[in-house]
């Protein structure tokens, strides 16, 4: 048995080492935190933070926060691909009836909110600094870190944050790889079009689906899905073009966002991808959490709430006292079959997008059922 958990690394500062960081200094946890990037920012678009994502950061105190910059919608509106409305429901309030069910946030909002927080919570923050090689020995000295910039540094556990391509992954040994799942996605951020006041899916158009979502007083997130293909089969044109392209076909809003769209409009395309190790998390006193242990399509959009939680439930047991060993044996006990529910669920979802006339396919209830588990305690 291993003695208490005093002094935590954190490798990774986005949702998951930064909550993790937060949740642990609130229980008195020395840590580090190492960020590869020299200056700390998202890299990204909007994001969806479902209720269950907004219950974890309501624990690190910045919940208020995050709302007050986002753009928080109880409604989501289906659509046919030429802008009629099929249905309208109610967002389920995974968080519980005292926070919004969905928030649309800026990413470098999010990101801005919780390294500020990161920063006055007296955790060591060490911009630019990766991790070269972990030696874990089983000792009372701790595991044993090399850094990027040649020091060596000890630690009761080591945290792996550092996303689906993670570094602290591969030296532990953990072979997991992300995968595509057979979808590519488009995606721009821009002004918020008039009238945009909650999420809207159109179905039924000439691509897998098209969406887009509120994330700012006056901005917002659109998307298409697309079959997935590598960017350089559209030949050399400008991203924007390509984008108000594959979005042609759709009515409602999507014409103006179509309009919208320009050279200087920030637009990323890549193929999906999922990921999730199917087995302990952790070899010895190193664990990895958030993307770098599972990570999904955003067919459920809990990719940050996956992550927040992790942060959550691994500072609450190592805030309990238990040695390193029994929190991690503990930690994977409440996290692994929930994470791997949104992963293969949102994998299936993904699977019914590209092929909708499968026999027996059923995203609305698989939806549906999986918003009723994550309503629950994590």
């Amino acid at each position: 048995m291993t003695p208490p958990v005093r002094r935590v690394l954190v490798v990774g500062g986005g949702t998951a080492g930064s909550v993790l960081t937060l949740a642990l200094r609130q229980r008195g946890v020395d840590v580090v935190l190492a960020e590869r990037q020299t200056e700390w920012r998202a890299i990204g678009h909007g994001i969806t933070i479902q209720g269950n994502a907004l219950r974890a950061l309501r624990e690190v105190g910045v919940a208020d926060e995050v709302v007050a910059n986002g753009a928080p919608w109880v409604t989501m509106r289906f659509r046919a691909a030429d802008g009629a409305l099929v249905q309208e429901i109610p967002t389920p309030p995974l968080g519980g009836e005292d926070l919004p069910p969905t928030v649309g946030s800026m990413r470098f909002l999010l990101q801005e909110v919780l390294s500020r927080h990161v920063h006055a919570s007296g955790a060591d923050v060490r911009l630019g600094t990766s991790v070269d090689a972990i030696h874990d020995d089983g000792s009372d000295a701790g595991v044993a870190v090399t850094f990027s910039d040649g020091t060596v540094d000890r630690f009761d556990l080591v945290v792996g944050a550092d996303g689906q391509h993670s570094t602290v992954r591969r030296l532990i040994g953990i072979d997991t790889q992300p995968t595509p799942v057979g979808i590519a996605i488009w995606r721009m951020e821009g002004r918020r079009q008039p009238g945009m006041d909650c999420a809207e899916l159109y179905y039924g158009g000439p691509r897998y689906k098209a969406g887009y979502a509120p994330i700012s007083p006056d901005r917002m997130y659109a998307y298409v899905l697309d079959e997935d293909r590598r960017l350089e089969s559209y030949g050399d044109r400008p991203l924007h073009e390509l984008m108000a392209e594959r979005a042609e076909g759709y009515g409602g809003l999507w014409p103006a966002i179509r309009a919208s769209m320009g050279p200087d409009t920030a637009i990323d395309y890549r193929s999906l991808e999922a990921l999730l190790i199917d087995g302990p998390w952790f070899r010895g006193r190193v664990l990895v959490i958030g993307d770098a242990a599972h990570a999904c399509p955003p067919m459920i959009a809990q990719g940050a709430a996956m992550a927040a939680e992790d942060g959550i439930v691994l500072a609450e047991l190592i805030g309990d006292g238990h040695p390193a060993d029994k929190a991690l044996e503990l930690f994977m006990e409440r996290r692994f079959e929930r994470a791997a529910l949104v992963v293969r669920n949102s994998v299936q979802l993904a699977r019914w997008e590209s092929a909708p006339d499968t026999p027996d396919a059923d995203p609305a209830g698989l939806m549906r059922r999986s918003m009723e588990i994550l309503a629950g305690p994590f």
